[in-house]
């Protein structure tokens, strides 16, 4: 049973092969397609216009394991909430609904942990313990849709939860067709974004992608000592290679590269770093201003970070000729920073305690 195809994370096209090499007609796979990912039926069983033997054939072949939501969190300050998605092996990732004024957007998890070791991370200390699978991502989405009326379903998703999508590059790739497939979920990725810590590689790979999908890049600071100390991976590619990266990704796509700066007090927030920032940015795309969206530092335990003012550090950037926003703070009260609650949540059972 081990070997059993995860029936989710095939396009129309794939799974037509495998329904076809099962000696069933075409239409079948079409039929299928639409039970998993419009009517949302997860058991072969309750296929109504399939045949019991073909539903038999189907559950020896293939495999269908969504994410079940295993702990919710509502926060009371604002519309977000955040979900603990429990997957078919035991293991558990991150989502979260936020409401804004033009939409639903959920961020979700891309992998289980993260191995990029950024220092203001609540994933980081946990490690990487495997890569999503197509199915998995999308069944978050699924699994937050199921969670409210029609008309209130998600209508953008943001790849910004647990994991650096690009060390999962090729199931990425598949989720954003799965996610976009008209088919299917049939969502815009024009109201999508992935973040990156800065993968060179997989920005370069992502700009021939043909997607358009706005890139955001995880920055923090301006220059390379500085940022080296906070996300490991500038060791390997520092800020003037992951800025070609992101010039190619914009001349090829056309698409913004916006850039994501915690501001970490006493560590990235003075007014040197505001002219740093300034220098490195302005030349990137000569026919706009970059922009630059301010985070403050979360409150993770054990990183020795605080939060600086994001407000006093966009009026510095500002001044040079910097557009930045300060990212509005949701979920405060329910843990929603990315990684909290999959970390409280593996404390406690290292504890000996049990889920709530």
């Amino acid at each position: 049973m081990q070997d059993r195809i995860e029936i989710m994370s095939l396009l129309p096209e794939q799974l037509a092969a495998e329904v076809k090499a099962m000696g069933e007609p075409a239409f079948r796979a079409k039929q299928i397609f639409r039970w998993l990912h419009v009517r949302r039926v997860f058991d072969f069983a309750e296929m109504t216009d399939i045949s019991k033997q073909c539903q038999g054939r189907l559950q020896e072949r293939f495999c269908i394991n969504p994410p079940k939501i295993a702990q919710k969190l509502a926060s009371t300050l604002d519309d977000t909430v955040k979900y603990l998605c429990t997957l078919s092996d035991g293991n558990c990732v991150e989502t979260v609904r936020m409401v804004y004024h033009h939409g639903v957007t959920a961020c979700i998890s891309t992998q289980v942990g993260c191995r990029m070791g950024c220092r203001f991370c609540a994933s980081a200390p946990l490690g990487h313990i495997r890569n999503l699978t197509p199915a998995e991502m999308l069944g978050q989405i699924y699994a937050a849709d199921a969670d409210y009326p029609e008309d209130q379903r998600i209508s953008g998703v943001v790849l910004m939860g647990i994991g650096e999508p690009l060390d999962n590059y090729e199931n990425v790739i598949q989720f954003l067709r799965l996610l976009s497939c008209s088919e299917g979920r049939n969502l815009s990725l024009r109201h999508a974004a992935l973040s990156t810590c800065g993968v060179v590689p997989g920005i370069l790979r992502l700009a021939g992608e043909d997607f358009p999908l706005t890139l955001s890049v995880s920055l923090h600071a301006a220059d390379d000592d500085t940022r080296s100390s906070l996300m490991p991976v500038n060791w390997k590619y520092p800020i003037a290679e992951l800025l070609s990266a992101c010039r190619h990704y914009f001349e090829k796509t056309g698409r913004r590269v916006t850039f994501e700066y915690a501001v970490i007090a006493g560590k990235n927030d003075s007014d040197e770093a505001a002219e740093k920032l300034g220098r490195l940015l302005r030349p990137i795309f000569p026919q706009q201003r970059p922009h630059v969206n301010l985070i403050p530092v979360n409150p993770v335990a054990d990183t020795g970070f605080s939060a600086g003012s994001a407000l006093q550090f966009q009026k510095k950037l500002e001044r040079q000729g910097i557009n930045a926003t300060v990212r509005r703070t949701l979920g405060a009260d329910i843990a929603a920073a990315c990684g909290q609650l999959r970390r409280n949540q593996m404390r406690h059972q290292a504890e000996g305690g049990e889920q709530h």
